[in-house]
């Protein structure tokens, strides 16, 4: 396990520090930020979620589960921002280049955060905001609560995300790509 340097730190040295011993990290205007491990609830829904999109998405595109990526909202070699969404939909572009382990903002179609108890605020408000600033055409947001629900959110030009209502049931969309999703089944 790699120390964390008591300063800012960039992308790269970021990157550098592999995995920790507990949760895991995020990178925050250059700080590192330690979540906790979601739960199994957490886990399953966008397991469950993965599978039900992976056989939707068009040629070019694939899904994977909780993979750093570089918002690059920092220039190279300042303070950055790494996030680990749930979920993110991505061009398969990218394994080309040899991002195992990090994912740019500019390879993202659309990233997924499942809701927990403590990081509602944050998925709702702060990434929210981070991701459209980052470029990232699409954000989803699931809240298994009672009755499961998905926010899904575009960008709107120079405004930012527009929020659609949150729907419950069946999600079906055109974009990114065409896919229906049976919420109802996350936590089957």
């Amino acid at each position: 396990m790699a120390v964390t340097p008591v300063r800012l730190l960039t992308i790269e040295e970021y990157a550098a520090l592999g995995e920790t011993e507990v949760g895991y990290t995020e990178l925050v205007e250059g700080r590192v930020v330690i979540s906790p491990n979601p739960s199994a609830r957490h886990n399953l829904a966008a397991f469950s979620l993965a599978r039900q999109l992976d056989p939707q998405l068009p040629p070019g595109l694939t899904v994977i589960l909780g993979i750093d990526v570089d918002l690059q909202l920092a220039p190279a070699g300042q303070p950055g921002f790494s996030r680990r969404p749930d979920l993110l939909i991505f061009d398969k572009a990218a394994l080309a280049r040899g991002a195992e382990e990090m994912l740019r903002a500019d390879e993202v179609a659309a990233v997924v955060e499942v809701v927990s108890p403590a990081s509602e605020r944050t998925d709702y408000r702060v990434k929210h905001d981070e991701y459209a600033d980052a470029g990232i055409p699409h954000y989803w947001i699931i809240d298994t609560s009672e009755p499961i629900s998905l926010v899904a959110c575009h960008q709107a030009g120079e405004f930012g995300y527009l929020d659609a209502a949150a729907v419950t049931g069946t999600f079906v969309t055109d974009v990114p790509f065409p896919v229906k999703i049976d919420l109802t089944a996350l936590l089957d």
